[in-house]
C-alpha cells in the first residue's frame, strides 16, 4: 500500500506541476500581454512567476504529501518520499513554464501571445495523452479535457487583462 502510495503521489504531482505550470503561465502572461505593457516586462512578469511559483508548489507538496501521510497514519512516513514528490513538482512546473514563456524571448507580442497560447495548448494536449496513456483511461478524451479545462483558465487571464487595461490598470 505505501509504495502504490508513493507511485500515485509522484504521478499527481507530475502531472498538476505541468498542468498548473502552462496554464497559470499563459494566462497570466497572455492577460499582461493584452493589457499593453512592454515584451520586457512579460518576460520579468514570468521569470519571476516561474521562480516564486515553481518554489512555492513544491512547498505545497513537500506539506500536502506530509499531510495525507499522516492522515492515513502510514508509519514512518518518509521525508525522502516527501522531497522527491516535492521535487516532481518543482522541477515539472519550472520546466513547463518556459513553454509560454519562450514565445516572448523570441518574438514581439503580437507574435508572441498566440505562439504562446498554441505552444501551451498542444503541451496540454501532449499531458493529457501521457496522463491518459500512464492511467490507462480514454486517450484523446483525457487530451482534450485537459485542453478544455486548461483553456477555461487561459481565457480568464486574457479576460482580465483586457478589462483591466480598459479601466487603465
Amino acid at each position: 500500500m505505501k509504495r502504490n502510495f508513493y507511485l500515485v503521489s509522484y504521478f499527481r504531482n507530475f502531472i498538476f506541476g505541468v498542468e498548473d505550470s502552462l496554464v497559470s503561465t499563459v494566462g497570466l502572461l497572455s492577460g499582461v500581454a493584452i493589457a499593453n505593457v512592454s515584451r520586457e516586462t512579460i518576460f520579468l512578469t514570468g521569470i519571476i512567476l516561474l521562480f516564486v511559483e515553481a518554489f512555492s508548489m513544491a512547498a505545497g507538496s513537500f506539506l500536502s504529501e506530509n499531510s495525507a501521510e499522516n492522515y492515513m497514519k502510514i508509519r514512518n512516513a518518509s521525508f525522502k518520499h516527501d522531497l522527491i514528490s516535492g521535487s516532481i513538482m518543482f522541477f515539472s512546473y519550472f520546466i513547463s513554464d518556459f513553454i509560454p514563456l519562450l514565445p516572448y524571448l523570441i518574438w514581439n507580442i503580437n507574435k508572441a501571445l498566440p505562439f504562446s497560447i498554441i505552444f501551451s495548448a498542444i503541451a496540454l494536449f501532449i499531458l493529457g495523452l501521457i496522463g491518459a496513456r500512464i492511467s490507462k483511461t480514454g486517450l484523446i478524451k483525457n487530451a482534450f479535457k485537459m485542453v478544455f479545462i486548461g483553456g477555461i483558465a487561459i481565457a480568464v487571464g486574457l479576460i482580465a487583462g483586457s478589462m483591466l487595461s480598459r479601466i487603465g490598470l
